[in-house]
């Protein structure tokens, strides 16, 4: 058996095998490689002529093919093989340029695809916050049309002015107001001080843990959520309002969000799961209300009842109607139906900004707390102040009401927590706080048995003793909005770090 050049595919005159592929060459052919390239032509790596080895074999007979014995037939020879060597570089030349032709119109494609695509989106988004905005104004604007004692309430922007007074408190929307009041009072009656079976005792909540934390939620270019709330008929539906100007609907059971809800040209600072409905509400410093529709993913209704900044929100016992309050002095009581400002009111001997606003849990009374610390209570069917709570220094930042309907829990910017008896309308407990402690956020169970605390950090105190049960450190911005699972099973925060955490056994 003859040795074969790897190179030529012919016997070598002068065989030499390569040690880095094993390959026998012709000496000539591989030197010239490696004068060229530096490397083996068969695996490319690297090879010097030193590195050659000769091969000693006895002179070799080359073979001769038939045709190749004269010059005319070696002549034709070279000639067929150049003319095939053309017509393969030809068609070569011709696929690259099909080739290229083809790429040429796909990238063509690609971007106008991209282009239509986009300009889609953008008109959708257009079209989407347009029917969001318009829908809302022409039910608000047209009822207003109907008296002819006030004509023409609407603003330079096309935002209607105090709209309050032609609306009214009807006989009709007091009495509902005053039957809803009548059934939960003579339901906490009968249950009376007894509290739920199912509640979780102090002992166990004092050993609650983080066991989840969830960062997606909002947008990290503007981080931080501002607002919280709970759908009191099933706690794991989590409503949060961020810095981003977005309203999130998130299952904590699924882990999933369930829906990221956007129209508001500002920060969402308040927000409010409805009990019954698949509907959500938001306020925001943009002066807005909105009420959002969580299957259709989009804004059914504008309440537009103040005209500077909504600082406070709270949905009435019967679910048809939002007090809200503003940087504006006003509070406003707002029908989420129709859009329309029922009533809206302010205290003119005070002249300062609202800062927060809560009902009692029969709706027939309510809170609000000012920027001159000043806690007032507020007769609905009256809209009359019935009582003022003095005693904080500083904003009051937040209120709440005790399911038992004898608490008020306040919280301002004097690191302190206030505690208020309503039968007796007074202060009966002050929990001081660490030294510039800011409270963010009070809320109550829903038996009345815990009050937590979101601020600085997050803690729960048990109502009577007033005596510290929980105290959280996890998240590491300001705490903004807590909340109470069902039965205190679960303790729920969101924080300026753009966390919600859930907290339990």
């Amino acid at each position: 058996m003859s040795l074969v050049c790897a190179i030529s595919n012919e016997v070598p005159e002068h065989p030499c095998v390569s040690p880095v592929s094993n390959q026998v060459f012709e000496r000539r052919l591989i030197e010239k490689y490696i004068a060229e390239n530096g490397a083996d032509p068969i695996n490319g790596q690297p090879l010097s002529e030193e590195q050659l080895i000769d091969i000693k074999v006895s002179h070799p007979i080359r073979p001769k093919p038939p045709s190749a014995t004269s010059i005319p037939a070696i002549l034709k020879s070279l000639q067929d093989e150049w003319d095939a060597v053309m017509l393969h570089s030809f068609t070569l030349r011709q696929q690259l340029q099909t080739t290229r032709q083809e790429l040429s119109h796909a990238l063509y494609q690609h971007d106008a695809a991209c282009r239509v695509i986009a300009r889609l989106t953008k008109e959708v988004t257009a079209a989407r916050e347009a029917l969001a905005t318009l829908k809302p104004q022409a039910g608000l604007v047209a009822p207003q049309a109907a008296p002819a004692s006030q004509p023409a309430a609407v603003g330079a922007g096309g935002e209607p002015m105090e709209v309050s007074e032609q609306v009214g408190m009807t006989p009709e929307i007091i009495q509902k107001l005053q039957d809803k009041a009548t059934v939960l009072t003579t339901e906490r009656k009968k249950r009376g001080k007894t509290v739920p079976e199912e509640l979780v005792r102090a002992e166990d909540l004092s050993k609650y843990r983080q066991v989840a934390s969830h960062a997606g939620l909002h947008s990290a270019s503007v981080p931080g959520i501002l607002s919280l709330d709970l759908c009191p008929t099933d706690t794991n539906k989590v409503l949060t309002g961020g810095a981003d100007k977005n309203v999130v609907v998130f299952d904590r059971r699924d882990e999933q969000i369930v829906a990221t809800l956007k129209g508001h040209t500002k920060k969402v600072t308040s927000v409010i799961y409805h009990p019954s409905q698949s509907v959500v509400f938001s306020a925001s410093p943009d002066s807005t209300i909105r009420v959002w529709s969580i299957s259709g993913g989009n804004c059914v209704q504008v309440v537009r009842a103040h005209e500077a900044g909504v600082t406070g929100l709270s949905l009435h016992a019967t679910g048809d109607y939002l007090l809200s309050s503003s940087e504006d002095q006003y509070w406003a009581f707002s029908d989420i139906q129709t859009g329309r400002v029922l009533t809206k009111v302010t205290d003119e001997t005070a002249g300062c900004a609202l800062t927060c606003a809560q009902f009692h849990p029969d709706g027939l009374i309510f809170g609000t707390g000012t920027g001159d610390s000043q806690i007032k209570i507020w007769d609905l069917k009256e809209r009359t102040n019935v009582a003022n709570f003095p005693g904080h220094s500083g904003p009051v930042t937040a209120i709440a009401f005790s399911e038992n309907g004898y608490y008020l829990a306040t919280g301002a910017q004097d690191s302190s927590l206030k505690l208020w008896d309503l039968r007796k309308l007074k202060n009966f407990k002050t929990i001081t706080l660490d030294n510039n402690y800011e409270v963010k956020s009070l809320v109550f169970d829903q038996s009345g048995t815990y009050l937590a605390v979101g601020g600085s950090d997050i803690r729960v105190y048990i109502c009577k003793q007033w005596s510290e049960v929980l105290n959280f450190t996890d998240h590491t911005g300001l705490v903004t909005g807590v909340a109470f699972g069902e039965h205190a099973q679960f303790l729920s925060s969101t924080g300026m770090d753009r966390s919600l955490k859930f907290y339990s056994l």
